[in-house]
């Protein structure tokens, strides 16, 4: 699957990262990704109401209420993200997407051999905006 694809195609997006400050990142495109039709799930310890949907504090428990995700949407720091795109992987995605900024080769690989597709480094804003031109 190709990012046009995943930004067409997909509906569920797990949001690792997603809490209520309006000056993170996380925040600002997921709301952009609830615009354009996506259901987002917030992962946040917290487990905090953001953009009126309800968070959870892992990916394993917002599975049992949703079932796979297609994207797990990865706002965390690189070193984190390993242990995130495993939890995508055991829930079932079919897309770890890492943000601007978020590489980790390792993880990425162990996604690819269990046959996921992998984004890294890019934000689905940009993206979706560059479809346009």
């Amino acid at each position: 699957m190709q990012i046009p694809e995943i930004l067409k195609d997909t509906n569920l997006w797990f949001v690792v990262g997603l809490g209520n400050n309006p000056d993170r990142a996380a925040f600002g495109v997921s709301k952009f990704l609830q615009d354009h039709e996506k259901q987002i799930v917030p992962i946040y310890p917290r487990a905090e109401f953001v953009h009126g949907e309800q968070g959870f504090s892992s990916i394993e428990e917002a599975a049992k209420v949703w079932g796979p995700p297609e994207v797990v949407n990865l706002f965390v720091n690189s070193s984190r993200a390993g242990e995130f795109s495993d939890q995508g992987i055991a829930a079932g995605a079919q897309v770890i997407w890492m943000q601007l900024g978020v590489v980790d080769e390792q993880a990425a690989i162990r996604a690819r051999d269990a046959g996921l597709t992998v984004v890294m480094d890019k934000c689905p804003v940009i993206e979706w905006r560059s479809l346009k031109n």
